[in-house]
């Protein structure tokens, strides 16, 4: 068995509360946008007081409340990996995805956001910038007793980050098991991009378990050390070669 097919939960603490649910299939089964982008969304949290955390809620909000509920877990907020639709809400190509607006009608709580992509949550989904608890690369925040780190990987929008908890690297769409994310769409910037892969994820460990925005790859987790093994992107060794493929 080699570390791509490795148990997706490491090992952690009887505290820690963590799980991988796959849009269109674990919930929202029969929302066809979201059996079509096959986004993950996370719930975390301690178990220890119940509190628990979604990341990027975007898709059947109410069923994801649901089986927090069953787990005996109490929502207390909510992580945005970036702006997108199918990661936080709003219009994608006419379709309405309800996301952060339709949480925050069932339960008054922060949605934390990176500094910089606040205004691009707001306009995306209505909520107003009000409503949005803005973060800097490097600040952590307290889910019950659990330590969640945010790391900025700007690249694929401005304001893109990356959760680190207990051994796991959410990762939004900054990387995926096989690629990263896009950076032609507004916002995106393949040199940030770049830095953010050999720079600023540089320093997790290969250990870590990266756990990614969407299933583009047949395991739905991997190592770091697997990752940098085997994603094409981390053959691309200077920035002249990575401008080559993803610059515009």
């Amino acid at each position: 068995m080699t570390d791509a097919t490795l148990d997706p939960d490491p090992p952690s603490t009887d505290r820690l509360y963590f799980r991988q649910l796959l849009a269109g299939r674990d919930f929202a089964a029969d929302d066809q946008i979201a059996r079509q982008m096959v986004n993950f969304v996370y719930l975390l949290g301690d178990r220890s007081t119940g509190e628990a955390v979604v990341i990027d809620p975007a898709y059947g909000v109410d069923e994801l409340l649901g089986i927090l509920g069953a787990d005996g877990m109490t929502c207390v907020g909510a992580l945005a990996t970036h702006y997108h639709p199918d990661h936080v809400g709003g219009d994608m190509m006419g379709w309405g995805i309800e996301g952060i607006t339709r949480l925050l009608e069932l339960v008054t709580v922060p949605i934390h956001v990176q500094r910089a992509e606040a205004p691009w949550v707001s306009r995306s989904t209505g909520v107003g910038e009000e409503d949005l608890v803005t973060h800097d690369g490097g600040d952590v925040i307290d889910v019950g007793g659990i330590p969640v780190t945010l790391l900025h990987t700007p690249g694929h929008t401005p304001g893109s980050q990356c959760f680190l908890v207990d051994g796991r690297l959410v990762a939004g769409d900054t990387l995926f098991l096989d690629g990263c994310g896009r950076t032609d769409l507004p916002g995106g910037d393949p040199e940030a991009l770049y830095e953010s892969l050999t720079t600023r994820l540089a320093r997790v460990p290969d250990d870590t378990v990266l756990f990614p925005g969407h299933l583009y790859s047949p395991e739905p987790s991997a190592t770091m050390g697997h990752t940098r093994s085997h994603n094409y992107v981390f053959r691309l060794r200077t920035p002249e070669q990575w401008m080559t493929m993803f610059g515009r």
